[in-house]
């Protein structure tokens, strides 16, 4: 019985260590500044236009709006790339 306690405890600790604190810091980095760049996107203002109640016009993005935009698929790629890397490395 001491044993299979000893067995556990290092399979625990083994499964605990196979994740590369590395990859893991940049994926909860990049995590944090998806979603900041996702909420700094909002286009209309109120509760109705975050159910879609927002009557805009389609316009195209243009300036800071454009690369902010470029950022955040840039930034959902580099998760995706993080996420993959860190089940890869395993």
């Amino acid at each position: 019985m001491l044993n299979m306690r000893r067995s556990a405890s290092g399979e625990f600790m083994r499964l605990q260590q196979a994740v590369n604190p590395i990859l893991a810091i940049g994926q909860d980095l990049v995590g944090i500044f998806l979603m900041l760049a996702i909420l700094f996107q909002a286009r209309g203002s109120g509760l109705s236009a975050t159910f879609g109640g927002d009557s805009s016009v389609y316009r195209s993005r243009r300036g800071v709006e454009r690369r902010l935009w470029q950022f955040t698929i840039l930034l959902a790629i580099l998760f995706c790339v993080f996420s993959e890397a860190s089940f890869i490395l395993r």
